[in-house]
């Protein structure tokens, strides 16, 4: 089979701080690394969907006859094919079909599936399917959906999905004493992931009559949870194995063609590739939850908040996918690292007939960041104070506690970071004489008579690792051996790597532990414990604490071999604090081989009480300060980013250049959601599913960051750690956006910002 995983060996010398090259990064650079969408077997078929037009109907009829005749056609199945159990879904929801039943609730809901000898014969035979359709008016008012009891539910499950409230003190008792009282709407539209790489995967019959999956995931376990029982079979007869991901954010939480290619080559008895084009892939996966969020703050005329009053309204489409998460995350961040006395929050999830939402990163803390980030310059021209100083006044620090109950009791030196964004030197001035440094670019829309210059901040709250009393772990077997005459470890994880760099990172700690060079990356499957998904900011902490974990057991095995009690590795040798060199770990092991297997458990969360919202429900919090620079024409709504400026505390480096890329990539999602990332969508239907017309940030967009990195070391993370790869998505954002607003002295309380905003036409 061509396309299969690799064993990765991480080449060169590199532990925990040190930047060693990736070993994939070369393949990847050259166009030669295998991605799931490469896979290739002899023999196999091609799998295609057929999918909704209609975002609500119901299917009076399904005609197959036409599509199976078709030359080349192997097999077409409906929802009466399914082996198993008819619906799945994350969190034990199970409230998504397999394929439709009866109805459709969203545009692009799957209904029957293909197998056949070429790609093209396949869509052929989808268009020979005969439907007779009952069109329905969709469900697409949020509002309405949570708080109108005569509007019709969506599905079986009510509305709202989820209502999570926080209540603290008394907002009532502190609206009478507040000296200034700001209040705003704010909206956020529908991001997609946009991942590069298309879901896609192949599948291939066993002949124990399971099947095996080489699939791009970011939680393979969890895929498993929900495969099995669709496919009526034991997890045991389902082997997966993950294959090349070109790229993630959340988008590939939820099953997309696992379960429909593996019912194809369990069918057909042959293997079955699928892959999605790109505008699939918009009908394919679960996107960002647009919001809709009403904030009021009260203070005094110094600064200082007395209350928030806050409501977000969260659409999460026609199925439940994370939605009860997200809810859980905006209304325990609801109103971010702030110190706020008296607080009433109220969270809703609902369900509609708009595209289903679920993870993506930031994961409900965005959509709350961007508000209530507008709120502080709100309530900052109010009181006649600067924005980075009203922020300094009520900013959270160690000790703080949150709006939950929960006390901040790492290091959190906000009001430093503040300070330290705000310090860092501002870019040179415009320079009009070079169109390409216009809003615009060399397009010659403008040379330079409305453009000016604005200035804003922003500060992002983001939880580590999954929350609310989730038993999160990670697994990993590491082994040690001689291989060629010099000690290897061999690091075995159910992890994705989704190219964030976690298999460099996995080297890294087993290099440290370990004290050798040669370090061998297995291919990520099943045939490991689980290692939770590749999300909420959490593998290096988690995978990289179960790779700790089963490195210090090797490395006490191996101790055990010799006769003293001050041992250490470093160099490929044994050493003593008072003997000096022992011996080699070659000459300790000879021929044998020690394995360990560990499982690393963070911190125990608690769940947010249903009715104040107190808990203890995150085990790490994480913050990153923006500053964004733009240039404005305002005559024609153009907007340049000029600089992005982040100030973020990671607790400790392990992979410096890694790092800095998660804070680029980070930054550059939260500018895309900023100024020009949406669905569009209306009654339902989605305008421009494809990246013509759903435009994402390129190279030219991003500008130039400067990055100030600290390291507060959390001490009960590996390491020292800070999960980083999503608290910049959150705070670019409102940054751009008060800059922005710095520019215009428009109050802009919509993302992402379009040239109408800004123009009035």
């Amino acid at each position: 089979m061509r396309g299969t995983p690799e064993v990765i060996t991480a080449p060169g010398v590199g532990g925990v701080g040190d930047s060693p090259p990736r070993p994939d990064g070369t393949l990847k650079v050259t166009g030669e690394f295998a991605y799931a969408s490469d896979l290739w077997i002899d023999g196999m078929l091609w799998g295609a969907t057929l999918r909704s037009p209609h975002p609500r109907a119901r299917i009076v009829s399904i005609d197959t006859t036409e599509a199976l005749a078709q030359p080349g056609v192997h097999a077409v199945l409906t929802h009466e094919d399914v082996p198993g159990r008819r619906h799945y879904g994350l969190d034990h929801t199970w409230d998504q079909p397999v394929l439709a039943i009866g109805e459709v609730r969203h545009q692009g809901e799957p209904i029957a599936l293909v197998a056949a000898d070429h790609p093209e014969t396949a869509r052929r035979a989808l268009a020979r399917i005969a439907i007779e359709w009952e069109v329905l008016e969709p469900l697409t008012d949020a509002r309405r959906a949570a708080f109108d009891p005569s509007y019709p539910q969506v599905q079986e499950r009510p509305n709202p999905a989820r209502h999570q409230p926080v209540r603290v003190g008394d907002v009532e008792a502190a609206r009478r004493l507040a000296e200034v009282v700001v209040s705003g709407t704010f909206e956020v539209g529908i991001q997609d992931q946009a991942f590069l790489g298309p879901e896609s995967g192949l599948a291939v019959p066993a002949e124990d009559g399971g099947v095996d999956l080489y699939v791009a995931t970011q939680w393979m376990h969890n895929d498993l949870k929900q495969i099995g029982p669709c496919l009526g079979l034991t997890e045991e007869k389902i082997r997966m194995t993950l294959s090349g991901v070109g790229g993630a954010f959340g988008g590939r939480e939820d099953l997309s063609m696992q379960i429909h290619a593996a019912m194809l080559a369990m069918r057909t008895g042959r293997p079955v590739k699928m892959v999605y084009d790109r505008r699939e892939s918009f009908f394919g996966h679960v996107h960002r939850h647009p919001a809709e969020m009403r904030y009021e703050y009260g203070a005094l005329s110094t600064g200082e908040i007395l209350y928030a009053d806050v409501e977000i309204l969260l659409d999460g489409g026609a199925y439940t996918s994370a939605t009860l998460n997200v809810v859980g995350n905006a209304a325990s961040l609801g109103v971010g690292p702030y110190e706020i006395p008296n607080v009433s929050i109220d969270a809703y999830g609902v369900y509609t007939n708009n595209p289903p939402c679920g993870a993506m990163r930031g994961f409900g803390a965005v959509q709350a960041c961007f508000a209530y980030e507008s709120m502080m310059d709100k309530l900052a021209a109010a009181c006649g104070i600067d924005p980075v100083e009203i922020r300094q006044i009520n900013a959270a620090s160690q000790g703080t506690r949150l709006a939950t109950g929960q006390v901040l009791w790492a290091p959190l030196p906000m009001a430093e970071m503040l300070e330290q964004a705000r310090t860092l030197p501002l870019p040179a001035p415009l320079d009009a004489t070079d169109i390409r440094n216009l809003p615009g670019g060399a397009s010659q829309t403008t040379h330079g008579e409305g453009v000016r210059r604005g200035v804003g901040y922003g500060v992002g709250l983001k939880n580590i690792c999954f929350s609310e009393g989730y038993d999160d772990y990670s697994t990993a077997r590491v082994s040690l051996e001689v291989i060629g005459g010099e000690a290897t470890a061999l690091v075995h994880t159910a992890a994705a790597e989704v190219g964030q760099g976690l298999v460099t990172v996995e080297a890294q700690i087993a290099r440290t532990e370990l004290g050798i060079e040669r370090v061998v990356i297995h291919p990520a499957d099943n045939q490991v414990g689980d290692a939770g998904s590749s999300s909420a900011s959490r593998q290096t902490y988690m995978t990289g604490g179960a790779v700790k974990a089963a490195c210090e057991a090797v490395r006490e095995r191996l101790f055990e071999r010799l006769d003293h009690d001050d041992l250490a590795l470093a160099g490929g040798k044994i050493v003593s604090a008072s003997a000096g060199v022992i011996a080699s770990i070659e000459e300790v092991l000879g021929d044998d081989v020690i394995e360990e297997t560990r499982e690393y458990h963070h911190e125990p969360t608690t769940g947010m009480d249903k009715e104040s919202g107190q808990g203890d429900s995150h085990t790490q919090l994480a913050l990153c300060v923006h500053r964004a620079v733009v240039d404005v024409d305002v005559e024609l709504g153009l907007v340049k980013v000029v600089e992005l400026a982040a100030v973020q505390d990671v607790g400790r480096i392990i992979n410096r250049l890694s790092l800095e890329g998660q804070i680029h990539g980070g930054s550059a999602q939260g500018l895309g959601l900023a100024v020009m990332e949406e669905i569009v969508v209306r009654d339902g239907v989605v305008r421009n599913p494809s990246f013509t017309d759903y435009l994402i940030p390129t190279i030219q967009d991003m500008p130039p960051m400067r990055l100030e990195i600290l390291e507060n070391a959390d001490p009960r993370a590996p390491y020292g750690l800070r999960g980083a790869g999503e608290p910049p998505t959150l705070s670019s954002t409102p940054a751009i956006v008060a800059a922005i607003r710095d520019a215009t002295g428009l109050a802009l309380t919509r993302v992402p910002v379009r040239p109408e905003h800004i123009t009035g036409r």
